[in-house]
């Protein structure tokens, strides 16, 4: 009289055998990350995001940038670019990553976008790029090179000039052609770093506390890129008339960027400070880019192979289970 034991087995085996399955339907995309979705094993921990400026500006331009991601709790460090050369000003951030624990958010805008790819190169702790307005140079590249390959930078408007020509080169004293610190010309300013998107008297502060960059800056040649190695994301500003806005979109597509296109001047952080924090935001919020894009993750097939061993496994016990009653 033990028949009735197998029957009951049989039917709670298939029960039990579906939770596995149940339960990795359930989980869906939210298996398919760490941390909860997050993609950081310490959902709460945020990664710091450094904002990098350029040429003709200064750190005080991410103002509203940096208090909107502040009371949306990231740290957020808006260091100082020396602008004195490529190589230069590229060591001189590296060292300044290195001294921030955790993930991090790496932003450049304009020159900042070209010290930015060189002082990443090795770091793991730089997990996004995001550029904007910038230049992301490819090895062996110069800024200003790169601001000719098509048209639309109003820089120079004879590419003979030693000096573009809407540059004031004011000597450093050292008494080479090429020692000197380059200012965007006050009558130029509001068109080419503005694109005439503010009033006369925003435009004329902004040319008068300009910090300036060597020639050096603009002539040295880039090292090996960061963003062929790192997820980057891209804000094109269609009105761009420092680097040109088809100069921007090509940078974009090489280095394969989540891009955004924002009807703005170059000087973006001027006009459209909350694109700039949305695109950081979406670079934040996306640590592991690859995984997302192809929608499988060590936790998925981990919980699938789980899943499969256990019906497997199961099926064995229920067909076992029916041979003993014949």
């Amino acid at each position: 009289m033990t028949q009735p034991r197998p029957a009951r087995i049989r039917r709670v085996l298939p029960l039990a055998l579906l939770l596995p399955t149940a339960a990795l339907i359930s989980a869906g995309p939210a298996a398919a990350s760490e941390g909860g979705g997050s993609g950081d094993p310490h959902p709460s921990a945020k990664p710091t995001v450094v904002l990098v400026h350029g040429a003709w500006a200064d750190a005080s331009g991410w103002s509203e940038v940096t208090e909107s991601l502040q009371a949306k709790g990231y740290p957020v460090v808006a260091t100082a670019n020396p602008l004195r050369s490529l190589t230069g000003d590229s060591a001189y951030l590296a060292a300044r990553l290195k001294t921030i624990k955790g993930p991090i958010v790496l932003v450049g805008h304009s020159y900042g976008g070209a010290v930015i790819t060189n002082a990443a190169t090795g770091n793991p702790n730089v997990k996004s790029l995001v550029y904007i307005a910038a230049f992301a140079p490819d090895r062996g590249e110069a800024t200003l090179q790169l601001a000719a390959k098509y048209p639309g930078s109003r820089l120079t408007d004879d590419p003979a000039a030693p000096i573009p020509t809407a540059l004031d080169a004011v000597p450093l004293g050292g008494g080479g052609p090429t020692d000197v610190d380059l200012y965007v010309k006050p009558d130029k300013f509001g068109d080419v770093f503005l694109s005439d998107r503010l009033d006369a008297s925003r435009a004329n502060v902004l040319a008068a506390s300009q910090r300036p960059a060597t020639a050096v800056t603009g002539a040295e040649k880039s090292g090996p890129p960061a963003w062929k190695t790192i997820p980057s994301w891209y804000l094109v500003a269609t009105d761009d008339r420092t680097i040109g806005t088809e100069n921007l979109r090509f940078m974009a597509e090489r280095a394969g960027s989540t891009t955004v296109e924002v009807d703005a001047p170059h000087a973006v952080m001027e006009t459209n400070p909350g694109d700039i924090t949305d695109l950081i935001l979406q670079a934040a919020h996306d640590t592991r880019p690859g995984l997302a894009r192809t929608g499988t993750s060590p936790q998925t097939l981990a919980l699938a192979g789980t899943a499969l061993l256990a019906l497997t496994g199961g099926t064995a016990l229920v067909l076992g289970s029916r041979r003993s009653r014949v």
